[in-house]
């Protein structure tokens, strides 16, 4: 662990600096989920760095309100046609 030295509004201090473990791991969650949103960090690269294993994470994010999937209504139901015309040997799925 590192210590860092940030500009924040007088007003954020009492929430960015939280005593238990579990409200300092949701703040260093929030602050990587941008670039999960941004694809440059993956689920799993992110909880690396927290030190959870990654469906800990997703189930935090999910907790959250943040769902782990990022298809829209109709990408899914692209996905479903593909997926109903496929055959495995021979055979319709």
């Amino acid at each position: 662990m590192v210590t860092v030295n940030m500009e924040l509004p007088d007003e954020m201090i009492a929430y960015a600096m939280p005593e238990d473990k579990e409200r300092q791991l949701i703040r260093n969650a929030m602050m990587l989920y941008p670039y999960i949103l941004e694809k440059r960090i993956s689920h799993g690269r992110a909880a690396e760095i927290l030190g959870i294993h990654k469906l800990d994470l997703i189930d935090l994010y999910g907790r959250m309100g943040f769902c782990y999937f990022d298809q829209t209504q109709d990408e899914l139901e692209e996905d479903l046609q593909v997926f109903a015309g496929l055959e495995l040997n021979g055979v319709r799925v």
